[in-house]
Order: structure tokens, then C-alpha cells, then sequence
């Protein structure tokens, strides 16, 4: 079990430190640390949502394919925050019953809007009974608006092939593991090209 709080404000972490990332993208930025829920959502026909995001403050980044998630606040369980963060990104409601307990647990270190996030992540997963169901982006909130540029339901055998950046970056490796039912515990991932 990860031993960290929900929000930087309520550990005293936030502060401008060095960020941990490779030598060429070393600076001096603010540092947040949290806990994040993300999903993998997938749909009657085994397919998943993955969501095309951007850094608006960082075109050098360009484009990656993300689960749906975001950090957890104060005083929410995992299952509240991903059906929240799900619902804000997608429009798409499910009860809580439906999110099974999260299997997938990872750390990520990257830069996001000039600021350096380190990210514990639990990953659940739930099942949708409609085939690819619309998407609604007039929940988005904050920076989402600006950089959450679409969705889209990819099958595993599209995101396996595919030459897209994906976040996680072991996405198309962990994905089908974790759909055949295992657990998965990463080590830290410092995402590149973030700085």
C-alpha cells in the first residue's frame, strides 16, 4: 500500500526543489506530490478509452494517449475520485459498484505546466455495457479545456501495434496483463520529453 497523502498541501511537499529528471531537462521547479486514480475503461466490445492530450505551455511535447485519471482530493476514496475524473473528462457515468479495486499501482515523475509532479497512481478497471458510448467534453474543467484534444476506443491488438505515444509508456505491454487479471507493481517511470 502506497503511504503518501492525497494532495501536496496536506503533506507540506510543495516547494521549488529540483525536479529528478534526466540531466538534459534539469531545472528548478515546484514539486507536487500526490495520488492519482486512473481507469481503464473498456467497452462491450473489449475495446479502450484512451484520451489525446497535449501541454499547451509545452509544444515541444507534443501528443500522447492517456487513461482517463487525475489526482485524488482530499477526503475522496479512489473509487470517488475516478468516477469524478471520469465523468469530467468523458461524460461517461458509472455506479460505483461497477469500478473494480485498483490492480495496477505505478510512480511517474514529469513536468506538466511548469511544474514537476511526482505521482502515485492506482489503476482499476471498469466495464462498460455499450459499445464505444459518446463522448462529452463539456464537463472538462480547468487546463482539461485546453488540453484534452479528443478520445477515442482503441482494441488491444491497435494500441499493441501502434507507433503513438502512450502514457503509461508500458501501457502497451502492462495492458493486456492487467486485462488477463494480474497485478502489476511499477517501478518509477520519469516521463520523457516533459521538460
Amino acid at each position: 500500500m502506497l503511504g503518501v497523502c492525497p494532495s501536496a498541501s496536506d503533506c507540506g511537499v510543495e516547494s521549488a526543489i529540483l525536479c529528478r529528471m534526466d540531466p538534459p531537462t534539469r531545472r528548478e521547479l515546484p514539486v507536487v506530490e500526490r495520488t492519482a486514480a486512473r481507469l481503464v475503461v473498456l467497452d462491450a466490445a473489449g475495446r479502450v478509452l484512451l484520451l489525446h492530450v497535449q501541454d499547451l505551455s509545452n509544444p515541444q511535447f507534443g501528443t500522447v494517449w492517456e487513461l482517463p485519471g487525475g489526482g485524488i482530493e482530499p477526503g475522496e476514496t479512489y473509487s470517488q475520485a475516478a468516477l469524478r475524473e471520469l465523468r469530467e473528462e468523458t461524460g461517461i457515468e458509472v455506479a460505483p459498484e461497477r469500478i473494480e479495486a485498483p490492480r495496477w499501482r505505478r510512480q511517474i515523475e514529469y513536468v506538466y505546466r511548469g511544474t514537476c509532479w511526482h505521482q502515485h497512481e492506482l489503476v482499476g478497471l471498469v466495464r462498460l455495457d455499450a459499445s464505444s458510448p459518446g463522448i462529452d467534453d463539456s464537463l472538462r474543467v480547468g487546463n482539461e479545456t485546453e488540453d484534452v484534444l479528443g478520445a477515442r476506443w482503441w482494441s488491444i491488438e491497435q494500441i499493441v501495434a501502434s507507433d503513438q505515444r502512450f502514457y503509461p509508456l508500458s501501457l502497451a505491454t502492462a495492458l493486456p496483463r492487467f486485462l488477463r487479471g494480474e497485478s502489476i507493481e511499477e517501478e518509477l517511470e520519469r516521463w520523457p520529453g516533459a521538460g
